[in-house]
């Protein structure tokens, strides 16, 4: 669930390629993606993959993961079966197990000739949040924390945290240490120090205390506007709980609190920011693995390490340089290079991950940001289209002409109640 920001935002983009999943429809035997949930007892797993082995199916995967409930266990399989085949398993495995319910089928993307599997709702990304967790699971020996104990240990507990949390339920309650709120302050008023000065507007307006770290749960709960595809984004927004230790508190070679806090979460409190952000997440959802890696290159330029001019002045809103006070007196120096922003440009743009940036793009404002990432979408290899349904808080894949009638009306809606609006402006 807390996934990594900077060091794996590529990896956690690939993990909605189409290396992972690709669904085949087209003919009778579809892709289906099963959950079931059962007690950690000996045999269980096994009971339940004999059923299916007389059955005549056969896994194409098989994951499991800490239940939320105390003592059992989650499994997601995957296999090809025709329709009455994949109801008669269930029937089966509903004899069992506690729980079972389909999480994808090849109904979902009826009309296209091939979809990769993708997230469409916002419990569908707890089936694979742990293969997130699992890069960077090590530290380096470079880590300043890799000889201390304490921090070893302080680690390991909140990455359990983030294995067992589900959907649906609070965010773990963490009792911060008084050695890490001092931490806090101290690169709270060191950053906060130079934000007049080199940060966009936008983190200006946002402020927290310097005695105190806030509760992740209390900003998940501020920024819930948009649950799914701040989640989507970068698989939540559900952030780092660490913080760097001291003697080092300005470098962590991964992303902390600090990082989520004062880089993350003063932008996805902008509509214009959260636009943009959603039109990353949009565009990512079944896109090829050369997309992805393009569109992990645009979140890097923007969501990590983005400039933008602001009036006269050229500011930082990127995450990576709003925690960071060394790149953040760096950025606006003049040793990078400053590009404008251009996605296409950005897209393919190397970087380094382990040094100051040697380039940076800077854009005119969120909302150009936000429509070239739309303009840019649009060229991407993907024979369909999604949309974010507000209503019901799921994706939708644009793919029959009913889907495109029903957004089409929609879409008629909104634009009645805008014409509206202006004409009782216009004649006010």
């Amino acid at each position: 669930m807390f996934a990594k920001r900077i060091r794996f935002s590529s990896k956690t983009l690939n993990l909605l390629g189409t290396n992972m999943f690709t669904r085949l429809i087209g003919s009778k035997a579809e892709r289906t993606t099963v959950y079931f949930s059962i007690s950690d007892r000996v045999g269980a797993l096994e009971n339940i993959l004999k059923t299916l082995g007389n059955l005549s199916i056969s896994l194409t995967s098989i994951e499991s993961r800490p239940s939320k409930t105390k003592g059992d266990y989650d499994f997601f399989v995957d296999f090809t079966a025709e329709p009455d085949l994949v109801k008669t398993a269930l029937k089966e495995i509903e004899k069992k197990s506690k729980e079972v319910r389909i999480v994808s089928s090849g109904d979902d993307d009826a009309g296209v000739g091939q979809v990769p599997w993708f997230p469409r709702k916002i419990s569908d990304l707890d089936s694979f949040a742990e293969k997130v967790l699992s890069y960077g699971a090590e530290l380096d020996a470079d880590h300043p924390g890799f000889k201390d104990p304490a921090y070893r240990e302080r680690r390991q507990m909140i990455t359990n945290q983030a294995l067992t949390y589900r959907h649906g339920n609070p965010l773990p309650h963490v009792d911060y240490t008084e050695n890490e709120i001092k931490t806090w302050g101290i690169v709270y008023r060191k950053l906060r120090s130079m934000y007049k000065t080199h940060a966009c507007f936008e983190q200006q307006n946002c402020g927290y205390s310097e005695n105190n770290i806030p509760q992740i749960e209390d900003i998940s709960k501020f920024l819930k506007g948009r649950p799914f595809l701040f989640r989507l984004h970068w698989l939540d927004y559900s952030p780092s709980y660490g913080i760097a230790i001291q003697p080092a508190p300005f470098y962590t070679p991964e992303p902390d609190v600090c990082h989520e806090l004062l880089g993350h979460v003063p932008l996805y409190a902008d509509p214009d920011f959260a636009s943009f952000s959603q039109e990353i997440g949009l565009a990512s959802l079944g896109a090829s693995d050369e997309d992805l890696k393009k569109l992990a290159t645009i979140y890097w330029f923007t969501v990590e390490f983005g400039l933008c001019k602001q009036g006269s002045e050229i500011k930082a809103y990127g995450a990576g340089l709003l925690s960071s006070f060394g790149e953040l007196e760096y950025c606006l120096s003049d040793k990078p290079k400053l590009l404008p922003f251009n996605c296409e440009v950005m897209g393919v743009q190397e970087y380094p991950i382990t040094s100051f940036q040697p380039v940076y793009f800077v854009a005119d404002s969120f909302k150009q940001m936000k429509d070239e990432v739309k303009e840019f979408a649009t060229s991407l290899n993907r024979p369909f289209a999604v949309n974010y349904n507000a209503l019901t808080q799921s994706i939708e894949v644009l793919d029959t002409k009913d889907k495109v009638l029903r957004y089409a009306a929609a879409i008629k809606g909104d634009m009645t109640r805008l014409i509206s609006a202006i004409d009782k402006i216009v004649k006010s």
